[in-house]
């Protein structure tokens, strides 16, 4: 996997293209506005936000990228989230995903100082799954000193990450300064959890993760494993006989916590998203409940069908 990951919400249907292209030309006014902003994020695909909700947070995505076979794409910009799942589902052999290049989040850094920042906060992929942040570490020492760049290490993936970015980006619109979104940022990584049903072992097979034998056994006896991904690494998080208890297990664990925050379902073109809000819904109306996609990063190894769900624990 680390080589692979080197690894209320808009329409679950919503793809994430063009998140690292040139944004048009804006109004004096607007640019005056997000040039007042003296400490940028900058984070990365795994992170899985809606390129609208990107550009509106001024927060800059640094793109992985996927290969099938002999050809690669870059993640979010020529393949969106519905075609990487189609790719997935005809393709004999498990993508590879590799970390952008230091170049790539140096570029990034320049363009954000050439913008105007003070300071730079990149929050990554969780170092334990990808070589994503080493990168944007060796991206910043490129710039030699010439501007404050922090990367910081989420810890997590998916709509995790997205909620950490979120916030900081929240919190340096309203002034704060490079000190204070870190440590925001370093404050939210121990708040923040990552449970995951997967709804099948191909990809962790076909990656090499378990054995054939072992894969074949998982799906004659229809069982659906389930991760928790909270401390940045993967483990086991229990094992269910069906879809609907495994479904029933994520909304236990998050009904373990007397109330939670940026509460998510983060799905790979899951047909039962509307079940799992109706299983919260006791507590969690549907209105309380952001809904994103899993792209390629993390969905060439959750798989299709996958269905994750992130959230905060409140300070």
């Amino acid at each position: 996997m680390q080589r692979a990951l080197g690894p209320s919400g808009p329409s679950p249907q919503a793809t994430r293209a063009d998140i690292n292209t040139p944004e048009p030309e804006r109004p004096a006014a607007q640019q005056q506005e997000r040039e007042i902003v003296p400490v940028r994020i900058v984070t990365d695909s795994a992170a899985d936000l809606e390129a609208a909700e990107a550009k509106g947070l001024g927060v800059e995505v640094v793109p992985l990228s996927i290969r099938f076979g002999s050809v690669e794409y870059t993640d979010g910009v020529d393949l969106s989230v519905e075609q990487f799942y189609d790719k997935l589902a005809s393709s004999h052999e498990l993508p590879e995903t590799a970390a952008p290049s230091p170049g790539a989040f140096e570029a990034a850094f320049r363009r954000q100082a050439e913008a105007g920042a003070d300071a730079i906060v990149c929050i990554n992929l969780s170092s334990g799954l990808s070589a994503t942040m080493q990168a944007a570490q060796n991206g910043a020492k490129a710039l030699g000193g010439e501007i404050d760049v922090r990367v910081v290490d989420s810890r997590s993936i998916t709509s995790g990450l997205a909620a950490q970015v979120r916030r900081a980006a929240q919190a340096a619109a309203d002034g704060a300064d490079a000190d204070a979104v870190e440590s925001l940022v370093r404050d939210l990584i121990t708040r923040t959890h990552v449970i995951g049903a997967l709804d099948t072992l191909d990809n962790l097979r076909k990656g090499g993760r378990i054995g054939g034998a072992q894969a074949l056994l998982g799906s004659l006896l229809a069982i659906k494993p389930l991760l928790d991904i909270s401390t940045g690494e993967v483990a086991e998080a229990g094992r269910a006989r069906t879809r609907r208890k495994a479904l029933q297990v994520l909304r236990d664990k998050v009904f373990e916590r007397p109330a939670v925050e940026e509460l998510t379902l983060a799905h790979g073109m899951a047909p039962d998203v509307d079940e799992m809000r109706e299983l919260l819904s006791a507590r969690y109306p549907a209105d309380q409940i952001r809904v994103t996609m899993i792209g390629a990063t993390i969905g060439t190894h959750a798989g299709p069908r996958v269905m994750g769900i992130t959230w905060l624990d409140p300070a």
